[in-house]
């Protein structure tokens, strides 16, 4: 079978674009390699989806996935490993090839993580990667933000105006943010900023309770109620390196059209070049993705 539209990503960008498309009556594939959802399902609650008061990220998925198919779309459990570009795209799983007039590249990006032994067990029981979406869980308690680029200081500054204390712990002698973040922070009593130490390891069991972190020899231990980690995505974008265009920073280069520099191939999400990485630019993402890689198979 050729589908009219392949998505490869099962996020909320990949999954939007599907019920977009599938509105449009187009045949649709989605292909996820991990879990459907994306890195939403490590939230255990999100307030700034809306229509929604509260619910978890997987709370979330399940409803995105099972509106999904209920409009018809297509599902597969597979790992991408190659597009073809052609009249018709090739897409290469380990679990089979399949075949589309277009393709939508939705794979997103994950967050860096620290390395650490238990590191993966305390997200969502104490680790996150967005004070947007979960800062508000940890109001009027301790937290620390690992790392001392822009989006650390961001996280940092949202956090001061919720918590009673916000570490900012940074492995290098200084801040690489932008000054002007940096003198804000400075102006908060309840942060501290500890540069020159890096996370040795994770305290806690069924949570995370605290760290402890190290400056050269010298070892201590933060006893905080909660982590977020601000050291950098990682687009998941090899699949197609070869394929289209990329930024310097391995992201699509595209932009809000969602448009690549190959006919019929669409990208949509925080795999592409973008500044606000968030639920709701995700789904804006896969709904114009979605009726542009539609608008392209009628033009067939």
């Amino acid at each position: 079978m050729i589908y009219d539209v392949v998505i490869i990503g099962g996020g909320p960008a990949g999954l939007t674009a599907a019920l977009y498309a599938r509105r449009a009556n187009k045949t649709v594939l989605v292909i996820e390699k991990a879990t459907f959802g994306g890195q939403i399902t490590y939230s255990p609650k999100v307030e700034n989806i809306p229509g929604f008061v509260a619910l978890s990220g997987n709370e979330f998925a399940e409803k995105m996935i099972e509106q999904v198919m209920e409009q018809g779309a297509d599902i597969e459990c597979a790992e991408v490993l190659e597009v073809i570009d052609g009249d018709i795209k090739a897409v290469k799983t380990d679990s089979g090839d399949f075949e589309g007039k277009s393709v939508i590249v939705a794979t997103g990006a994950k967050h860096r993580r620290l390395g650490l032994e238990r590191e993966e067990q305390f997200i969502g029981d104490g680790i996150s990667f967005c004070a947007v979406c979960d800062g508000a869980f940890y109001t009027g308690k301790t937290v620390a933000v690992i790392g001392g680029g822009n989006s650390a200081l961001q996280e940092a500054l949202m956090l001061s105006d919720l918590c009673k204390k916000v570490y900012v712990v940074q492995n290098l002698d200084y801040l690489t943010g932008e000054k002007k973040l940096a003198d804000l922070l400075s102006q908060k009593d309840n942060v501290e900023v500890i540069l020159g130490t890096t996370v040795e390891s994770l305290m806690g069991d069924s949570s995370l309770d605290g760290i402890v972190v190290k400056k050269g020899e010298e070892r201590k231990t933060l006893l905080i109620d909660g982590m977020f980690v601000a050291i950098g995505l990682i687009p998941q974008n090899e699949i197609v390196a070869d394929l289209i265009a990329l930024n310097s920073y391995g992201y699509v280069d595209a932009t809000e059209n969602c448009l690549t520099d190959k006919k019929g191939i669409f990208v949509a999400g925080d795999c592409r070049s973008k500044r606000i990485r968030q639920v709701a630019t995700a789904c804006s993402d896969g709904a114009v993705a979605a009726l542009a890689a539609c608008d392209y198979v009628d033009s067939l």
